[in-house]
């Protein structure tokens, strides 16, 4: 909106931006706190070329390889690689036949690809015409299956079929209900691999605040909205936890959705919403993410490792379905000084470790199980890639559902908003214009095209083209004249 011309006030209720992607300094130790996968770099690149800069003179994107290291429960492990020579050299070792079903099913990413990121992601839906316009292509690319429905289809091996089918958890979804729209992560992932911003997140946070003060943003942290001010059906403005409006043309609001809707506009203006209940909403699953140093480096864990326990559809059930926290759990771990020394004080490594939950619609008392799951996940990694961890890791805190409620103001405490489902995609998602205020706009994981960098960043684009189309339709009308 500044490269457009507008003025431009970014108010944030944290006392740093980025949402999730905060930075936590414990002990020495540097923490990202939340994503650490950078895909679709070129999304980056054009927020600094919009004001003729580049992007890699302000951060640098180091490619990761092993793009994840699995961890099965069997004692065996799997790299998916940066090559698909060397990914399929690992296939080979679990299942020579699987290796002509990935070639297959990168085709088929490919082919949902070339629908669902370069023609929809970046397109509004804000019209059910729209929607009606795609079915033709949503039915071609069996998008009423899941991402599981899809790699099975073409991965038979058991193990590779869970470390083939993970990508939708990493935006908020159950592989086995997520619409297999997401199955084109794959093929996102060869087009452009995966990389790490040098420095973490935060850096990049940093890179892209500073952008927004050298060209004129003006940035107000620590402070929260309590209220989206509506005159006649128009946002005029919000009003701050300490009372104080800021009138404003347009708003445009990245927070989540649900809590927008339900706890910062006006009543009357809540019951519009064009999306079903809230009590038939779906949302993603809770995220309990423990942080620690180690008084040593593990050199044979990746920077991304995935770390899986001896149940996966069943456990997913338990944390998405019945919403029960069960004895076993799937971790993320994340290494950033496997790449990035820096987080840590030298001859130790930094970590934190996603251990996806039930989100805060389950009766669990964090308070008293926080604590419990933390030494459950170190007595488990302990016992596995992680040896003697019990005795070397210092500085261990954790988060949970309550602190993203808390931090974030997300539903329900929910890692990534609503969940990737198909009847929560595109026009059947949170709109990134309100259909009935229509000077108040979504750039969210909430909104469409979906949660994960990537999908907040094309949401973020979508607004801009629905700008562009009402600053168009501004101009045609004929000027009244007082």
């Amino acid at each position: 909106m500044r490269a457009r011309g507008y003025e431009v006030t970014l108010i944030d209720r944290l006392s740093m931006l980025g949402g999730r992607a905060q930075v936590f300094e414990r002990g020495g130790f540097r923490h990202d706190a939340g994503p650490t996968v950078i895909t679709a770099p070129f999304l980056f690149d054009e927020l600094f070329s919009l004001f003729k800069e580049r992007r890699e003179d302000h951060v640098e994107f180091r490619a990761i390889d092993p793009w994840y290291r699995f961890y099965f429960h069997t004692g065996e492990q799997f790299d998916y690689c940066q090559s698909i020579e060397d990914t399929n050299a690992e296939i080979e070792r679990f299942s020579k036949a699987d290796v002509a079903g990935y070639a297959k099913l990168i085709k088929a990413s490919k082919d949902i690809f070339d629908i669902g990121f370069e023609k929809l992601a970046d397109q509004p839906f804000t019209k059910f015409r729209t929607m009606l316009a795609q079915i033709p292509s949503l039915i071609r690319l069996q998008s009423y299956f899941s991402v599981a429905g899809v790699v099975n289809k073409y991965i038979k091996h058991p193990l590779l079929r869970q470390a083939f089918s993970i990508h939708p958890l990493l935006v908020g979804g159950n592989p086995f209900s997520t619409t297999s729209i997401y199955a084109l992560i794959h093929y996102l992932e060869r087009r452009w691999g995966i990389f790490f911003a040098m420095g973490g997140t935060g850096h990049l946070v940093a890179a892209l605040d500073a952008l927004l003060r050298r060209t004129g943003v003006k940035i107000i942290l620590n402070t929260d909205i309590e209220q989206i001010e509506i005159d006649q059906g128009r946002a005029i403005g919000a009003t701050t936890s300490d009372g104080i409006f800021h009138a404003a043309d347009k708003v445009i609001c990245n927070g989540d959705p649900p809590t927008i809707y339900s706890q910062m506009i006006p009543a009357k203006y809540q019951r519009k919403k064009r999306l079903m209940p809230d009590r038939l909403t779906q949302y993603s699953m809770g995220l309990f993410v423990l942080f620690f140093g180690t008084q040593k480096t593990y050199d044979d864990v990746a920077h991304h490792t995935i770390w899986m326990g001896p149940r996966y559809k069943e456990l997913l059930a338990d944390i998405f379905d019945r919403k029960v926290l069960a004895d076993d759990f799937s971790l993320y771990l994340h290494r950033p000084t496997a790449t990035d020394p820096s987080f840590a004080p030298a001859g130790c490594d930094s970590f934190y470790v996603l251990c996806p939950v039930p989100n805060l619609r389950a009766n669990i008392d964090w308070d008293e199980t926080g604590p419990v799951l933390q030494q459950r996940i170190i007595e488990a990694l302990s016992k596995t890639i992680m040896p003697d961890l019990d005795n070397v890791i210092t500085d261990a805190f954790y988060m949970t559902p309550q602190d993203f409620k808390k931090d974030y103001r997300s539903m329900y405490g929910a890692g990534f908003s609503i969940a990737p489902i198909f009847l929560q995609s595109a026009w059947f998602r949170f709109h990134n214009r309100d259909p009935h205020i229509s000077n108040l706009y979504f750039a969210a994981a909430g909104a469409h095209p979906g949660a994960g960098i990537p999908g907040v960043l094309c949401s973020a684009k979508v607004v801009e083209k629905l700008i562009i189309e009402d600053e168009k339709k501004a101009a045609s009308q004929p000027q009244k004249h007082v």
